[in-house]
Order: C-alpha cells, then structure tokens, then sequence
C-alpha cells in the first residue's frame, strides 16, 4: 500500500503530460494544462498533497519520503520557472544515488542496517542476509540512478517520461520479487512459529479451569 501510495504523484505526473496541451480558464485565470512543463506542477503539487496527507495521517514521514517530496521540490520549481526539464532530468539520479548513500551508511553507523529496518518487523531472518540484502540494494540504488541519467539525457522525452514512471516501478517490482528465494525459508519458518504460537494459546484456553 506504502508503495503505491508513492507512486501517485508519478501517475498524476505522466497522465498530465500525455495530455494535448489546452488552455483551462477559472474565473478570471487562465492557465495552461498538458505537457511537460505542466506535468512538473502537478508532480510538485499532487506531491506535496499526497506526503502531507500521510504526515498528517501518521504524525511522520519515514526518512525516504522525506527525501523524496524533497527532491520533488527542489527539481521542479526550477524547471517551472526556466522552462528547463534538465533540472528534472537530475532528479531521479540523484535521489537514487541518495538512497545508496544511506544504505551503504547505515551498515556503519546505526544498530541495523537499512534494509532491516524497512523489512524486519516482517521477516527473521539472521544479520549477515541483511548485510547481503543491503550491499545489493546499495549495488541496485548506484545502477538505477545511472540508468536514469542514461535515459534522460539519451533518449527522447517520451521514452524518459515512460521510463521514469513505468520503468523504474517494474525494475524494482522484479528486484524485490528476485530476493524473494534468500527471505523464502525464514518467511515460512515466521509463519511456523507463528501457527504453533496460536496452537499453544488456544491449548492452554481449552484446558483452563
């Protein structure tokens, strides 16, 4: 659901831009809708709704998402007021590489690293697959964020757009599913455990006076 949910302000982002650009009038105002220019406000606005809506939902924003609506910012206002979509272009890169920073920190500094962080409260699994699983999101963080640079700056403006919002989704959508074989046996022995735990509850309920 998490994810999803950040993935709106993207959706939000291509659907704007694949828009034939036309001319919408409120009140007195006049404004352009469609495009890429266009896009980059919606992606700033729909972004600053969306984290702001779960800030006050959860009281909190986890370290990512602070980041994120960060970048978001910084990236697109720029862009609106040169009319330049290199600033967006940067985006993408940099935050990944942002996150791999983090990752790759947090193996030094701190009593768990990243990855444990985010997916331990789900899965047992021992210290030294957490340390493996980090290295390689630290590995996928610095090779996404090369290949959106490549992208951006090397392909057309609609492969880049696509990729941006499509192609990063699916490529870590098929990381995350290509770990599932090294959490597999601790998943399975969580849900063990877990059976057991109500078989011995629901025990000691029946045979209480």
């Amino acid at each position: 659901m998490k994810q999803f949910i950040d993935y709106i302000p993207l959706f939000v982002f291509f659907s704007v831009w694949a828009m034939d650009e036309r001319t919408i009038t409120l009140a007195d105002y006049q404004h352009s809708v469609g495009g890429i220019f266009s896009a980059a406000e919606f992606l700033l606005a729909s972004s600053v709704l969306v984290y702001g809506g779960l800030f006050v939902a959860q009281r909190r924003l986890d370290k990512f998402q602070w980041i994120t609506l960060a970048a978001v910012v910084l990236f697109t206002i720029p862009t609106i007021i040169f009319r330049d979509t290199n600033f967006l272009k940067w985006k993408a890169p940099i935050v990944n590489w942002i996150f791999a920073l983090i990752f790759m920190l947090s193996r030094y500094f701190g009593e768990k690293p990243a990855i444990e962080h985010m997916m331990g409260h789900t899965v047992a699994a021992p210290r030294e697959l957490w340390i493996k699983l980090n290295s390689l999101w630290v590995c996928y963080f610095v090779a996404l964020g090369a290949i959106n640079l490549a992208v951006a700056f090397g392909l057309s403006e609609a492969l880049w757009i696509q990729f941006k919002v499509f192609g990063n989704f699916v490529l870590t959508f098929l990381f995350v599913v290509g770990q599932m074989p090294l959490l597999a046996k601790y998943i399975e022995t969580d849900d063990i455990e877990k059976d057991r735990a109500r078989e011995d509850k629901a025990a000691e309920s029946t045979s209480a006076p």
